[in-house]
């Protein structure tokens, strides 16, 4: 009887053995293919004024100064050649009010200065009738502000007289990434 419990007991702790073994080696190929998996990164948008779906401040604004909101740029995708921002009010009737357009941006560009262009950037017509930035203004209600990033993978061929619809044509088909940021202003 005896014999027959240390068979028994030698048997159980092999196959413990064993199954530790097993178990080890999976967490070690887990921790190994973990190391090889890399999650794509997704390009962003931020601003330090005012956070997503958050009020812009009235500096930003036809009340106020009427100047470009500090921007802050995370992960354009490697490959891009260059960068466009769109800012406009899809609740603008009857059309989507541009309040800003801005190409050829450089990729490597980190962040765009409160009240500034880019170096070598262009920027477009607005809806206003001239370039540049336009701040929020709407005539009644509370609006949404899109302020749009696109990673391109082409130089953009256009002169600064063009609009929105121009800069959309000559973005189709070249959008490597986007990112979104949204603003609120009454």
């Amino acid at each position: 009887m005896n014999k027959k419990i240390v068979v028994l007991l030698v048997l159980v702790a092999i196959i413990i053995f064993f199954s530790v073994l097993v178990f080890q080696t999976s967490i070690l190929k887990t921790k190994k293919i973990g190391l090889k998996f890399n999650l794509p990164r997704i390009m962003q948008l931020q601003s330090e004024a005012f956070g997503n779906n958050q009020k812009i401040p009235d500096k930003y604004t036809c009340n106020g100064a009427n100047v470009n909101p500090p921007l802050l740029i995370f992960d354009a995708p490697q490959g891009a050649k260059t960068l466009a921002l769109v800012v406009d009010d899809p609740d603008s009737l009857p059309s989507n009010w541009s309040h800003w357009l801005v190409w050829n941006i450089d990729p490597t560009t980190k962040s765009i200065i409160e009240d500034s262009v880019p170096l070598g950037a262009t920027e477009g017509m607005t809806d206003f009738g001239r370039a540049g930035y336009g701040g929020p203004c709407p005539p009644s209600g509370t609006h949404r502000y899109f302020f749009k990033l696109y990673a391109l993978d082409n130089i953009l061929n256009l002169s600064s007289d063009a609009d929105k619809k121009d800069l959309e044509t000559a973005i189709d088909g070249h959008i490597l990434d986007q990112a979104i940021l949204i603003g609120l202003y009454r």
